[in-house]
């Protein structure tokens, strides 16, 4: 059954526009807390469900919480705040403090007028699609509140920080530190601005700390994970040995070596990977998606280790994760999966794996890589009407056919239909940046006419 609000990482959208209204995140909260308080979670007698509400540093961040947490209080659900905190700091507390949800209020890597609301179970995980089928179902129920004496109390975690930050700091090995090393960190002016850099100055680093000052506006805008030019300057600047940028509710991260080179979510894949293999810790292969580079997936079957493609988005990574049973995955656009360390994609515990690969091996960014280079890779968004299917198109199909027989094997052409809008992606890449450039032009053309 199609989900009406629910995407892959909850509801997202325009502060202000449906469904991003005060009215419709009270009512979300309400049909949330009745679906909570319905559940059968062994709570003694007179306990009420517990759920956690965090957010990242966006100005409609206040008025949204209020929301949430005034329908959640009517379904007769307790609240506690965390205030601005990183998405998988979320997803850690829940399980540390054994609380039945938690919810997020962020719209991670978008501009500060969008906003949204994602939720996690109580094993720090997305919810599941039944639990969101049944939230969206009691939208339709008006909101009839609990009686005075059972409605939610709310109140305020006051060590969240520095319990996540503890946890953070408890998946880098104890026997090594970051002593040395100058790291600049780019926080995006979201949701770990005051936790990402403590994290790395406590394991040794010096630290030079960016993206710091959120004003509620400023959250992703020209740096952090979407746009590391900033960092890479910041890196040159401070002579630092490396950067990690992270987005603003920080479940991504991107890295730069002293030289400015970046590095994105495949390559750090990659050092982990082959870092872990190398300890016998792999346990298993890697997940990528149908974007991952194929220098990366070439080179992961020149180490032996097995690889399988998810489709786009870190929740089907973490699906096949554990229908493989492996441990790590992600996505070049920086979400990493490493679900022996956490339950969810962590942009700081992500950067730590990277980091503890790097001072183990004692080797740099650019080393740990052995030589292997991305190849070329274009995308074109292609408008289509709404009923048009490339897969039944011959045109269409003729162009493919032609483009991966001169492609030979060194390269690949993917058609991907948006999820939200009346767009084809057509993604062409290879070891010839001439050849990548003329195949994506030439069917982002002909599928442009053929669905005219």
């Amino acid at each position: 059954m199609t989900k009406k609000y629910f995407g892959t990482d909850g509801i997202r959208g325009r502060v202000g526009t449906s469904p991003i209204t005060p009215e419709f995140i009270m009512h979300l909260g309400y049909s949330a807390g009745k679906v909570l308080a319905a559940a059968d979670w062994h709570l003694m007698e007179g306990e009420r469900p517990a759920v956690l509400i965090g957010k990242d540093t966006r100005i409609s961040g206040y008025m949204l919480e209020s929301a949430l947490q005034a329908g959640l209080s009517a379904a007769g659900v307790d609240v506690l705040l965390s205030g601005p905190m990183p998405t998988p700091a979320i997803a850690y507390l829940i399980r540390a403090l054994r609380l039945q949800a938690g919810v997020v209020i962020s719209a991670s890597h978008n501009p500060f007028e969008d906003n949204g609301v994602k939720f996690f179970s109580a094993d720090g995980r997305k919810l599941p699609d039944a639990m969101e089928h049944q939230i969206e179902a009691g939208l339709d129920t008006p909101i009839q509140s609990m009686p005075s004496a059972k409605l939610g109390k709310v109140e305020r975690i006051k060590d969240a920080t520095g319990r996540y930050i503890e946890f953070c700091k408890s998946t880098f090995p104890y026997q090594l530190d970051l002593r040395g090393l100058r790291i600049v960190v780019d926080c995006a002016h979201g949701a770990a601005y005051h936790i990402a850099g403590h994290v790395m100055h406590e394991l040794g680093a010096e630290v030079v700390s960016i993206g710091v000052q959120p004003d509620g506006i400023n959250i992703n805008h020209e740096c952090g994970a979407t746009y590391c030019a900033t960092l890479q300057k910041a890196v040159k600047q401070h002579r630092a040995d490396l950067g990690i940028a992270l987005d603003g509710d920080a479940d991504r991260v991107m890295m730069v070596d002293n030289n400015g080179v970046l590095y994105n979510g495949d390559q750090l894949i990659y050092i982990i990977a082959k870092h872990r293999q190398q300890h016998n810790r792999l346990n298993g292969g890697v997940v990528g998606t149908l974007m991952t580079n194929l220098a990366i997936e070439n080179s992961l079957q020149k180490l032996k280790i097995p690889f399988a493609r998810a489709k786009v988005g870190d929740r089907y990574v973490l699906e096949l994760l554990q229908e493989k049973g492996w441990q790590l995955g992600g996505e070049g656009s920086g979400h990493i999966l490493c679900i022996d360390k956490h339950t969810t994609g962590d942009g700081i515990i992500s950067a730590l794996q990277v980091l503890y690969a790097l001072r183990d091996t004692n080797k740099s960014l650019a080393d740990s890589m052995g030589g292997v280079t991305l190849f070329p890779q274009r995308l074109i968004n292609v408008k289509i009407s709404k009923d048009f299917d490339f897969n039944k198109s011959e045109a269409v199909q003729k162009i493919q056919k032609e483009a991966n027989q001169d492609l030979k094997g060194d390269g690949r052409v993917l058609l991907r239909p948006s999820g939200t809008e009346p767009l084809l992606r057509v993604m062409v890449e290879g070891k010839s940046e001439q050849k990548v450039s003329y195949w994506v032009e030439q069917i982002a053309s002909v599928v442009e006419k053929a669905s005219s």
